[in-house]
């Protein structure tokens, strides 16, 4: 469990590195185009400054016209056809031809020696290398494809920036083209050795970051043929708690799928909390059990498996009495037990201080303790309702206490007859950039004439401290809030470009204003409380998940793909440093 969360990390943050592109294919078009102006007024002022800008001041129209064209043209060239990616590349591509050219000016003045018109090759060469670079990682061509393509853009500028007498003597300057070429072959090798920087576990590396590239644009085809190639078949425990009226007309289900949400957003299984909560009628809280990622579903095929054989249920379990809950708090961890019938439901939290997902070893310590008290099924909830790290050798100690001391006080507790009443956000306006498509929801449980709430947001876990404001919120109109939950959806309503790839709730919304929805719903289910018999449903099914060993390959592919560009970069930098002494 440990090395797979730090596999999932450490891949997350690689891929974060994803950022660095413009959040807008709009904003690389402008400042292609002013950077590509600078380069020809530097030229001009520069370079050439014997010919006259005054005499070429159209040359900059044209340049800016040839450069719109080729990014077009660009784009029939990418194996995705994708206009915005052929803008950032050029982008890039014209920021490292135009610092070569301000560099050499740079040099000669700090120097003090005559302006080398190298640099413009250099410059040209070097725009061109990196279009071997971004081609075959990035845009799917081949390293042949990459080499007859990548001088198309940089030579179309050059020919019209250049005047027409000039061409050959400034592209035959035999310094700038030793050092264009010379990176021209260091990008191609860096090319191939990162492409087989997985190898044996995953063969292209780049037709991993392809994919991964071209899901963020909702095209996911490929990354989930790679995910569920990757993929093997696994027993899938999904368990339900239903509350329904004596009339069966209300009913309301509580439901722990051993599926964990993910890979992200828009692959495979990352919305599936929504996707259960809609095949149940939106009358359902999808908690997140004691799983990982090791559990993701990876593919919609196996999303839409899944779902239909969750619909074959069966009761394990059946009755009318609930004990009222208890709370449990070690230090920082906390846990809420309710007992239906002889079957304890745990919620488990670190709030406000938040960790990573509950290891499966505390699930199966936890489900032996209760078997030794001969419980019948226990069903264990993550709440995930605060942002932290791997829990602690000490905090899952002291977690553990927590629910096996709630377990043995559950059994002296007295059982009652239970009320519930359900509600929802459906009929509400609550979007929000840090909130999914199930948006939220509270059970009312009316226990010993006493009322308990759970709150529930279909959203990737919850800001520190949040929860605890809501419950302070809720305690200060008398309302027992017990518990808030997250499904842990990895669903985005927006790309966030974080380090996280996504909002937690209470990063964009306040703590008031989620209070005040919270709220809302929890009087709405008050109001419609009835009683009830509760269910213990449960299904096994076979599906394709996705396991750990591609998280380790992925990562260890990443991993090497990184060392070995820091190299290429070091070394290529300290490279060019070395034409500007000559």
């Amino acid at each position: 469990m440990e090395q797979e969360s730090d596999d999932v990390s450490n891949i997350h943050n690689r891929f974060s590195l994803t950022l660095v592109n413009p959040s807008s294919h709009y904003f690389s078009l402008v400042m292609s185009l002013v950077v590509a102006s600078v380069m020809v007024l530097a030229t001009y002022f520069g370079y050439l400054s014997n010919l006259g800008f005054e005499q070429n001041w159209y040359r900059l129209p044209i340049v800016l016209g040839v450069l719109v064209v080729t990014q077009l043209l660009d784009t029939r060239f990418s194996k995705k056809k994708e206009y915005s990616k052929s803008l950032h590349s050029s982008l890039f591509g014209n920021m490292l031809w135009t610092v070569t050219i301000l560099m050499g000016i740079l040099s000669s003045i700090v120097l003090a020696k005559e302006i080398e018109l190298f640099f413009i090759v250099f410059g040209v060469l070097l725009f061109a290398s990196f279009r071997i670079g971004i081609y075959t990682t990035t845009l799917g061509a081949s390293l042949k494809k990459a080499w007859t393509i990548c001088f198309i853009q940089p030579l179309a500028m050059y020919f019209v920036l250049i005047p027409q007498d000039m061409w050959l003597s400034i592209l035959y300057e035999p310094i700038g083209l030793g050092y264009g070429i010379s990176f021209m072959i260091i990008a191609s090798i860096w090319s191939v050795l990162t492409d087989r920087a997985g190898r044996p576990g995953m063969e292209s590396t780049h037709k991993t970051i392809q994919a991964y590239l071209a899901s963020q644009g909702n095209d996911f085809e490929d990354a989930e043929e790679l995910m569920e190639q990757r993929s093997s078949e696994t027993k899938i425990t999904t368990s339900q708690l239903r509350l329904s009226s004596p009339n069966g007309k209300t009913e309301f289900r509580m439901v722990l799928p051993e599926i964990h949400p993910g890979p992200y957003h828009p692959v495979g299984g990352s919305n599936i909390p929504y996707l259960i909560y809609k095949n149940l009628s939106s009358s359902a809280m999808i908690m997140h059990s004691i799983s990982d990622h090791s559990l993701n579903l990876p593919s919609r095929n196996e999303v839409e498996n899944y779902l239909k054989k969750i619909e074959d249920s069966i009761v394990k379990e059946e009755g009318l009495l609930c004990t009222e809950p208890v709370i449990v708090q070690i230090n920082k961890a906390r846990v809420v037990g309710l007992l239906f019938g002889n079957n304890p439901l745990l919620f488990l939290s670190l709030s406000p201080h938040g960790m990573e997902d509950i290891p499966s070893y505390m699930k199966t310590e936890i489900e032996q303790y209760a078997k030794n008290r001969n419980y019948a099924r226990t069903m264990i909830v993550d709440c995930h309702n605060a942002m932290g790290e791997e829990i602690s050798k000490e905090d899952g100690e002291d977690m553990l206490k927590a629910a096996k001391s709630c377990l043995d006080t559950l059994i002296t507790k007295d059982s009652y007859p239970i009320e519930f009443g359900y509600a929802n956000s459906d009929n509400m306006d609550v979007w929000t950039e840090d909130l999914g498509m199930g948006g939220l929801g509270i059970v009312c449980l009316v226990i010993n004439d006493k009322k308990y709430f759970l709150g529930w947001a279909d959203a990737n876990n919850m800001e520190n401290g949040v929860r605890e404001k809501i419950i302070d919120n809720f305690s200060k109109r008398d309302y027992n809030l017990v518990e808030i939950c997250t499904s842990d959806t990895h669903y985005a309503p927006v790309k966030a470009r974080n380090r996280n790839g996504y909002y937690q709730l209470g990063l964009i919304t306040s703590a008031d204003k989620l209070s005040k929805w919270f709220l809302e719903i929890a009087k709405n289910a008050e109001s419609d409380t009835t009683s009830a018999k509760f269910e213990i449903l449960e299904n096994e099914a076979n599906v394709k998940v996705m396991g750990q060993g591609i998280y380790e390959d992925y990562s260890k592919a990443l991993d090497n793909s990184l060392k070995i560009t820091k190299a290429f970069v070091i070394g290529g930098v300290l490279f060019f440093i070395t034409s500007l002494f000559l």
